[in-house]
Formats: C-alpha cells, structure tokens, sequence
C-alpha cells in the first residue's frame, strides 16, 4: 500500500453535482469514489468511531475534524482490506472531504492531491432553485427550505472555500458546474483521466 493515496478531490458548494460527477467516476474502473456522507452513513455505531459520531450528532453538532478524519482514513483502509480500492493502481476521488482547512492539513500526510476540480457556480440563485428541485424529487422536506440551502451555501463560503488556498494554484481546475450534468462529466474527465492513466502505468512498470 502507498505511503499517500493518489487522489483527485472534487470541491464545489452545494448544489454544484460533486455527488453526481463523483458516483458516475466511481463507476469507471481505475478510479475510486468516496464520499464523506457515505462514510458517517455507514459507520458501525457500537464502534468507538460510532459512538463518538454518535455523541455529537445526536446534540445536533459537528464532528471534530479529527474524528472526521479518523473516520474517513479508517473507512479507506477497510475498502483496501477488501480490495474494493486498490490503492496501487486506482485513482481516489474525494467528495465532502476535507471540509475544513484544518481537515486539509491533518490529511496531508494520508492523500497525495494531484488535482483540484472545482465546481464553480457562480450564479447563487441558479444553485438555491437546484437544490430546492432536488429536495421535492427526493423528498427532502427540510433541504427544501430557502433558509437552511443559504445557510449551508454561507457555511460552505466560509469554511469550504479556505481549502482551496491551502491548494497550489497549479493543481486547481476550475469546471462550469451550471453546464449539463454530461458536460460537467466531459470537463471533469479532462482533468483526471491523464492522472489517472500515469497512476496506472507507473502500477504496470
């Protein structure tokens, strides 16, 4: 197993398709998706990690960056161990995680970023009317309120976005994110596929 996984981090505020752009990559072989949700989603809870989790989201809090860290990194050497990622020849792509800066710079030592995808959206209210569509089709009563989808794009604005200048500017790709979901996808694979085909080839000898 490498000492740093190969990865490639997808960042957008919400509404942007990270979650979309990120499932439809996972399903190619060669590249492996993980989403931070998915990992507090499938957390065992009589875990140590699951009962930490457990403490601060039944108060309505957040989880520590460290904690959340912990989580993720023991998430991803479980997948390893089974071999649904493999590290050596796969290309990780990250979603939801780092949140934060101090997410970023505790993740340094355990993720080698080769790129920076940016899903930027610069019309605000194109981003409010997505999300508010997208809760009424999945039935999400309380994301359809206008409140809590401009208080989740301030929390984003503010401790999000910070992660980007922890980034050289070098790596960071900026993508359309208000295109079709196809030609997001075709952007987005302009930026990794290269990556990814070296990580393989350097795997091949």
């Amino acid at each position: 197993m490498p000492n740093r996984f190969k990865t490639a981090l997808l960042l957008g505020a919400p509404g942007s398709g990270k979650g979309t752009q990120g499932k439809i990559l996972g399903r190619i072989p060669g590249y492996f998706h993980c989403a931070c949700g998915d990992v507090f989603r499938n957390l065992d809870v009589h875990s140590e990690l699951g009962k930490i989790f457990y403490e601060y989201s039944s108060r309505g809090e957040l989880v520590p960056d460290d904690v959340t860290v912990r989580m993720w990194h023991q998430s991803i050497q479980s997948r390893c161990a089974t071999h649904e990622y493999k590290p050596n020849s796969d290309l990780l792509i990250l979603d939801g995680i780092p949140r934060t800066l101090e997410q970023a710079q505790m993740m340094d030592e355990l993720v080698e970023i080769y790129a920076v995808v940016h899903l930027v959206c610069e019309d605000e209210e194109a981003m409010i009317d997505r999300l508010r569509r997208r809760a009424v089709k999945e039935n999400r009563t309380d994301d359809a309120d206008e409140n809590v989808i401009r208080n989740r794009w301030k929390v984003y604005e503010a401790e999000t976005k910070p992660v980007l200048d922890h980034y050289n500017d070098e790596i960071i790709y900026e993508v359309n994110a208000v295109q079709s979901p196809a030609r997001v996808l075709h952007d987005v694979l302009e930026v990794v596929t290269p990556i990814q085909e070296s990580h393989f080839a350097k795997f091949m000898g």
